[in-house]
């Protein structure tokens, strides 16, 4: 089998679409399927090819589509310059020669609905709905079959007149062996130059407001005998967060770390938070974050936002869930978590055990085989 992984983005990236595409281009690969992942050419600051910048095995063939590019111009030229960019990669896969015995997989309703349109059998992962949903229905009509990161995701598609059989729900995953490292707390600690004795709050990725790093940032107020560090975000993210919270003597901003040093972070705190906001679709319903399986298999204990989108996966038995956008609530929880470690390590246990259905591997071997059913 052949399978062009189509994707509309700068690849590398420090967002997290960049690593799930192409670690499940490796995963593919390493079961016997002939992978190319192509995308369109970025101007970025990022030197590294995607293989070395992930840390993924050379198993697949990377393409990279010459199309205009916004980012080449001062500023990027704003959303307009989005737009531009992304019509431009698409215009472009108009004049290109595509194998028709290939399968294309795509997470962009644009891309699926040309090719699909076009005669080729194509897989649409989705990762969102949009508010506006007329057009997302019409560009994803001539898709095969609908890849799902969450329940909520599969009913919306129910809903809206997609036969069950052609929709299947996988989450996201993660990569087990990379976080299974044999390394004590206190090594991990002196390796990223922690405290030995603070009991350390973490919290991985981006800093956007439904992410809710600033519930745990206002947290952190309340907690403090606690260091609060909070890894990710980039840009302007960072620069906002960092302008707002860099006077808070038990915060700690550390911008955007290369995945292969995460499972050391994780390794080095007493507490992982997850708190995701109410009140957005994407946050409430469809999210699948890649920092929950990472956190479930460092082996620390969980707590976040007690959100259906979270309650998925989690729930009282492998995590401790609270109340979302409330940072007393998020406090207190932490607080009763640190202070009882006989339930912390059994939380925590649960959740690692729990982890090993959720690996990348086991996540492409359930889409081969739906990709191969008719």
């Amino acid at each position: 089998m052949k399978l062009i992984y189509l994707i509309n983005a700068r690849i590398p990236t420090e967002k997290a679409h960049g690593y799930q595409a192409t670690k499940m281009c490796e995963e593919l690969s390493g079961l016997g399927v002939k992978v190319e992942l192509w995308a369109p050419v970025r101007n970025s600051l990022i030197k590294e090819d995607a293989f070395s910048f992930y840390d993924l095995k050379r198993n697949f063939t990377i393409r990279k589509i010459k199309s205009f590019d916004s980012y080449k111009h001062p500023g990027g030229l704003g959303r307009f310059g989005y737009w531009l960019s992304s019509l431009g990669f698409i215009f472009r896969l108009l004049f290109i020669k595509i194998d028709k015995a290939a399968i294309v997989y795509t997470r962009d309703p644009e891309v699926s609905w040309l090719l699909g349109l076009r005669g080729y059998q194509t897989i649409f992962e989705a990762h969102n709905c949009p508010s506006k949903s007329r057009l997302f229905k019409l560009l994803l009509r001539p898709s095969h079959k609908i890849v799902a990161i969450s329940r909520a995701l599969k009913a919306w598609f129910l809903e809206n007149g997609w036969p069950d059989h052609k929709i299947m729900v996988v989450p996201d995953g993660v990569d087990l062996a990379k976080f299974k490292i044999d390394l004590s707390q206190a090594r991990a600690r002196e390796k990223l130059g922690f405290s030995p004795d603070k009991k350390i709050v973490l919290y991985v990725g981006h800093l956007y407001d439904w992410k809710g790093a600033d519930t745990l940032a206002a947290a952190a107020g309340i907690l403090k005998n606690c260091l609060v560090v909070l890894v990710g975000g980039h840009g302007e993210e960072l620069d906002n967060f960092k302008n707002k919270y860099q006077n808070s003597a038990n915060i700690k901003i550390i911008p955007f770390q290369k995945r292969a040093v995460m499972p050391l972070y994780l390794k080095a705190a007493d507490a992982l938070v997850l708190p995701n906001k109410k009140g957005s679709d994407i946050s409430e319903k469809y999210t699948s974050p890649l920092k929950l399986f990472e956190y479930m298999a460092s082996g620390r204990p969980i707590v976040a936002s007690d959100l259906p989108s979270l309650r998925e996966i989690l729930n009282e038995t492998n995590s401790v869930l609270v109340e979302p956008d409330n940072p007393a609530k998020l406090a207190q929880a932490v607080a009763e978590l640190l202070a009882d470690k006989t339930r912390a390590d059994r939380l925590a246990a649960k959740a690692l055990g729990e982890a090993g259905q959720y690996s990348w591997r086991r996540r492409a071997e359930h889409i081969l085989k739906f990709i191969n059913e008719r």
